[in-house]
Parts: structure tokens; C-alpha cells; sequence
């Protein structure tokens, strides 16, 4: 069985703020991305302006591997939570401070960038979005 499994971050309003983060913070490429107002729903004249403009879907690229971000259909409203988190895998702890420090910005500290048994540089952050990231050094 060939299976994928992507990180999936779902905001209600902040995704092109999020993707605009992403690209600064983690050094994403946004490979895709379209608004509410570009699908074929876009057609029904109830859809207001703010709706049209939110993002319905994005593909970001971060190293290696894919990064979806968007926000929630206008009519649903999210829920917060922190069943799901992205581990960020690095070589370098210098590059886990890097990326630590970015998404800690405005963000939550939920263990600090510390050597641990496991890693030389691992910690925690609940970004200013909500995602929650766990950075992980692996061992040389």
C-alpha cells in the first residue's frame, strides 16, 4: 500500500496570512493557490466578497514535503484544536533554533528549544494560528 500523509492546517479567515508566514518563517513555496471566488461554487450570487476571497485551497512546499493550508468553507465555523500537530525534521540544531524562533513569533511556547535524550535541539510551539509545531534535530 502507497499511502501519503499531508499536514493540513484549516484557518477560518488568516490563510493567506498564514501561507505569507510560512514563506518568511519556514522558507515555503506556494506551488497552489485558489480563492472560494475561483471555484465553481464562486458562481452562486450569494457568496459576499469576503467569502470569494478566502482561500479554499493551498500546496505549499517546505524542504521535501507538502504543506495544504486554507480556510474553513464560509458557512462552517472551526473548531480549535490541537489533536494535530507537524513534526519539522532537521539535521543541524542551528536550523531548529532558526525555525523555533520564527514560528514561536507572536506564537506559545510549549517546550522550550532544549536538548532532550532523543535530540539535540527539540521543542514545541503553538504558532499565532494555531498550528502547533514540534521541531525535532535528529541525532549524527
Amino acid at each position: 500500500m502507497n499511502v501519503k500523509f499531508t499536514p493540513f492546517i484549516m484557518l477560518d479567515g488568516q490563510a493567506n496570512e498564514a501561507i505569507r508566514f510560512y514563506e518568511q518563517a519556514l522558507g515555503a513555496k506556494v506551488v497552489f493557490k485558489q480563492t472560494f471566488g475561483e471555484t465553481p461554487e464562486a458562481a452562486d450570487a450569494s457568496m459576499t466578497e469576503e467569502a470569494k476571497n478566502r482561500i479554499a485551497h493551498s500546496v505549499l512546499i517546505v524542504g521535501g514535503s507538502e504543506l495544504f493550508v486554507s480556510d474553513s468553507e464560509p458557512h462552517l465555523r472551526l473548531e480549535r484544536g490541537d489533536q494535530v500537530n507537524i513534526c519539522i525534521t532537521v539535521k543541524e540544531a542551528a536550523e531548529a533554533e532558526r525555525l523555533y524562533d520564527a514560528l514561536r513569533s507572536d506564537g506559545k511556547v510549549l517546550s522550550p528549544l532544549q536538548s532532550l535524550y532523543f535530540s539535540p535541539a527539540y521543542g514545541m510551539v503553538t504558532d499565532r494560528f494555531g498550528a502547533t509545531f514540534q521541531i525535532f534535530t535528529e541525532r549524527s
